[in-house]
């Protein structure tokens, strides 16, 4: 399948993200860490183009590149040429079909709304799975993949938002357990996407299918339409039915470590404001307001995300003579007695006030929560320990995929109403919102 990345531009900042460096050792080079090839795993890459290639240069780094799947080969062609042994497919359901015996495990990096389709069939033919964020394009995929994962605990699950398995983000649940900021009542979340066109009309112009683009395949199970430009392999996020606006190409990064530190579920209430609306396509710019209930000893929170460039003021306990980091995106938490603010991924997290960001870094609290050699270490140390990576699909991508989605149909009706305790809808929703309808000859 195609790449997961509107342009070499937008993975970049990923593949810096993770811990892990991309070195490919060519299999003559011995040294005293050499893994014999047979106790390597056999993975699998669907959608090795862009963030695809990303993701097969960070497992091939640590296992055994079996097959690669692309319905674009002129895309794949880095990865091809960086794994040449590697057996080569345009349908990831005649790969899995194929080589079901001889994979161990598959990575899924393709548009939206081909992640659930090619995730189930992975986990239906018993392999450990991988997904790019964010898990699914729409909430019913989300709580169906999860269930799917949920059932079967001897697969290990990772979905690539990277952060949550690096040091940041633990720091910022460390520091918050400890009080560094106080109790925390708010968090502000903000991204520069889109940095891709949406926010227009269904273009009309008719274009000849590039002669490498299997433009049926690369539809999957989608309506169809006729290809244009103006979806692949360039922009397909901006479009609902392919992908998920900015909100779900960046908040299951940047929201992830206020979903996993504050314990957060199903808000009571998801409210939107946005630029000019079009039926196919996320706005040009949103604002969307998260109202979370009380639970245990933590108070009401309320998470605030903006993208097409909106930012929040900045904490006034900020140093007015240092740099300001967080143009394009970041995220601000507020507690009752100072603020914390991260980038992206959760990196360099810091408190706003100097003084007392150099005393926490002085006297740090105790480390609670373990920490990985990256994501894909993290996936693979999951495979043979028998145990699940952080991000697993059940217990964590699966929710967090699903409170993303939340905003998006906010911004569909304006409001969205929910029961927080068993995530009902006290808002009418159109099933179509929720559950896509798959064309003939594509069934999840």
């Amino acid at each position: 399948m195609p790449d997961d990345s509107i342009s070499r531009r937008s993975f970049v900042n990923e593949a810096a993200a993770t811990s892990l460096a991309f070195t490919i050792v060519p299999s003559n080079v011995l040294g005293r860490r050499h893994v014999p090839p047979s106790d390597k795993l056999n993975v699998a890459c669907i959608g090795v183009g862009g963030m695809g290639a990303s993701d097969v240069r960070g497992m091939g780094a640590i296992e055994n590149i079996y097959a690669l799947c692309d319905v674009d080969w002129r895309n794949a062609q880095e990865s091809f040429t960086n794994f040449p042994r590697a057996k080569k497919y345009k349908d990831y359901r005649e790969m899995l079909d194929k080589e079901a015996r001889n994979i161990d495990a598959v990575t899924v990096t393709t548009p939206d709304h081909s992640h659930a389709m090619a995730t189930m069939l992975a986990l239906k033919a018993g392999k450990h799975v991988y997904t790019q964020k964010p898990l699914t394009r729409t909430i019913w995929e989300a709580r169906t993949v999860a269930q799917e994962a949920a059932r079967r605990p001897k697969q290990a699950t990772q979905m690539g938002n990277q952060g949550h398995a690096n040091e940041g983000t633990r720091q910022i649940r460390e520091w918050v357990e400890a009080g560094a900021i106080g109790t925390v009542r708010s968090v502000e979340l903000w991204t520069n996407r889109p940095i891709w066109p949406q926010g227009l009309l269904r273009p009309t112009e008719m274009h000849h299918v590039p002669s490498t683009l299997e433009w049926d395949l690369w539809l999957g199970p989608a309506a169809p339409r006729p290809y244009h430009p103006a979806y692949a392999p360039f922009a397909w996020r901006g479009w609902w039915d392919f992908g998920s606006g900015a909100l779900g190409d960046m908040a299951c990064h940047i929201m992830d470590a206020a979903f996993w530190t504050l314990q957060l579920r199903y808000p009571t209430r998801v409210t939107a404001e946005t630029s000019q609306q079009f039926a196919e396509t996320a706005p040009k710019a949103s604002r969307i307001t998260y109202e979370f209930p009380a639970a245990g000893s933590r108070p009401p929170v309320t998470v605030v995300w903006r993208d097409g460039n909106l930012v929040p003021p900045r904490p006034g306990d900020w140093n007015a003579d240092r740099v300001w980091p967080f143009d394009s995106s970041g995220q601000l938490w507020i507690g009752d007695s100072g603020t914390l603010v991260a980038g992206t991924y959760g990196e360099n997290p810091r408190l706003s006030d100097d003084k007392k960001h150099a005393e926490l870094i002085a006297n740090p609290p105790a480390q609670k929560y373990p920490r990985t050699k990256g994501v894909y270490a993290e996936w693979a140390e999951a495979i043979r320990g028998g145990t699940q990576p952080g991000s697993n699909f059940s217990g964590h991508a699966g929710p967090l995929t699903e409170m993303v989605l939340l905003g998006n149909l906010a911004l569909k009706l304006g409001r969205v109403d929910l029961n927080p305790a068993t995530g009902a809808f006290g808002t009418a929703v159109p099933d179509e919102f929720i559950r896509p309808q798959y064309r003939e000859g594509w069934k999840l």
